[in-house]
């Protein structure tokens, strides 16, 4: 029986596949080359135990094999597979067949992966360098995925594993990239919390309209308990969408629905002249997007801004708003995190969080510990919107809203603060229960949030103030006098000392 690899003998090895490239090209760049690879080496391994099976279940029938093998998941032109640029890594233009066998595989499996690998090319002297530099690093990754170690075929090595590799590079990737992490991923700890938090269950369809990579959506799938939801998304840069959509391939979520477009202004998730709606909305959104598109909001051909618009600097309600349309009415759940910001700042935005507490909609804020994203180190918040509080829905009778401080709730780390599962369980005990606790959680109702200016800003609802000792000035004096006094003699005998010792002071 075949040995069966461990998830870190995959991940490590995968990850040292990216020394070809660190140091050389951006963390930004590279992770787009070593993520495509892997779902290369991932369709040939397939493949190619696959032609094993059918060879030996069919012998030499090759019609019968073929026609097996067109009904794969992907199909893989011949001359096109991963085992084919290995044996070509020594050829002088080894970039240029890398492009051309990618090119090929799309064509052969337009339905799935048109436009996947459009913005990644293995031939870039910009990205990967002169010819004689670039030959010699397309080598070295050829022939890092081609270690044992990362042989992935079924028998090796199951779904999940190969799943959990691509989101564990992407996490390393973020590390590295620093602040423009925040194109392509939300840190573990915070899409399981906010996954938890939107509670999707069996027969929900789930969206994520800013899904960067992916990961929070395959997060949400993993909430559900079962393989009876639909995924959708959308994400408004190419590669980073080309990754998501090979994130949902790699997790067997073929039918996911990835769109690559702007989200605020030209929206793909549509029926007719109308925006999709969906039962779970979850999003991290890019903080306070300048230019979002607010010249457009007062003529949105889907009436989403009817709230207000906000400001053009800011489109932090550009997104809110858009997840709250999109949600079902009367039923629709919606999970988002945003800087504090949103929480208190005035103008439109003020307007808008006004109005959105007065149709009853916000069902909780949680405040998160500061530095858990690699983009900022400021503290974050989740705000859950729940629409079936509504007039009409099964929650209308709920008039409250559930504060959470959650900011201490973290376990510090080299470079960032990490929530562990007890932290993040405790916020979700308490959000279940909508329990009041302490300095750490607040219902609090709409007439004292309209009392504050329905100003949401944490500290206002939960007191985490912590009083000072009282100091006894009168025992302190005290002691002070009795060190003083020990010093005196201290002095006194050091003295003498140094007197037997002939020394003048």
């Amino acid at each position: 029986m075949t040995d069966q690899l461990t998830q870190q003998q995959v991940n490590q090895t995968a990850w040292a596949a990216c020394d070809t490239f660190r140091g050389v090209v951006d963390a930004g760049q590279y992770k787009d080359y070593i993520l495509v690879m892997l779902f290369l080496k991932y369709i040939s391994d397939h493949w190619k135990d696959h032609l094993d099976t059918y060879r030996k279940q069919y012998g030499g029938d090759e019609i019968r094999i073929r026609r097996r093998l067109e009904r794969e998941r992907f199909v893989l032109p011949e001359g096109a597979s991963f085992y084919d640029l290995y044996e070509a890594r020594n050829e002088p233009n080894i970039g240029e067949l890398i492009n051309i066998a990618l090119e090929r595989i799309e064509d052969a499996n337009r339905a799935k992966l048109e436009g996947v690998f459009r913005n990644i090319d293995f031939n870039s002297e910009a990205n990967l360098g002169r010819v004689k530099d670039r030959n010699r690093r397309l080598k070295n990754v050829l022939e890092d995925f081609a270690k044992p170690a990362l042989d992935l075929r079924p028998s090796r090595v199951t779904e999940d594993i190969i799943g959990e590799c691509y989101i564990y590079l992407i996490s390393r990737f973020a590390s590295d990239a620093g602040k423009k992490a925040g194109e392509f991923y939300t840190p573990s700890a915070v899409s399981r919390l906010l996954a938890k938090l939107a509670a999707p269950k069996p027969g929900d369809t789930i969206c994520d309209p800013a899904c960067g990579s992916g990961s929070l959506l395959i997060r949400a799938a993993e909430e559900v308990g079962s393989e009876n939801f639909a995924l959708y998304g959308q994400e408004v840069n190419g590669a980073t969408w080309a990754l998501a959509r090979m994130n949902m391939f790699l997790h067997a979520k073929d039918a996911a629905r990835i769109e690559w477009c702007d989200t605020l202004n030209s929206p793909a998730l549509v029926e007719g002249d109308h925006l999709m709606k969906f039962d779970v909305v979850v999003a991290n959104p890019p903080f306070s997007l300048d230019k979002w598109g607010a010249e457009n909001a007062e003529t949105d051909q889907f009436k989403r801004y009817w709230r207000g618009i906000p400001p053009k600097s800011k489109g932090d309600y550009g997104f809110i708003t858009h997840m709250i349309e999109i949600a079902k009415r009367q039923s629709g759940r919606v999970a988002v995190i945003v800087p504090h910001g949103v929480l208190f700042r005035g103008g439109a935005e003020g307007r808008i969080r006004q109005a959105l507490i007065e149709e009853n909609l916000l069902d909780a804020v949680v405040g998160l510990p500061a530095n858990l994203f690699t983009t900022t180190g400021i503290p974050v918040a989740i705000l859950i919107f729940d629409r079936s509080r509504e007039q009409g829905g099964a929650n209308e009778a709920r008039r409250d809203v559930l504060f959470i401080d959650a900011s201490k709730e973290f376990t510090p780390g080299k470079t960032q603060n990490v929530m562990d599962e007890a932290h993040i369980n405790k916020v979700l005990e308490t959000y279940a229960a909508r329990a009041e606790t302490s300095k750490y959680s607040h219902r609090a109702s709409v007439q004292e949030i309209s009392e504050n200016d329905f100003n949401l800003n944490i500290p206002r609802y939960v007191d985490t103030f912590e009083a000072e000792e009282e100091i006894n000035v009168a025992a302190l004096q005290k002691q002070i006098n009795a060190i003083e006094a020990e010093l005196v003699e201290v002095r006194g005998k050091m003295a003498g000392y140094l007197k037997e010792l002939g020394v003048d002071v």
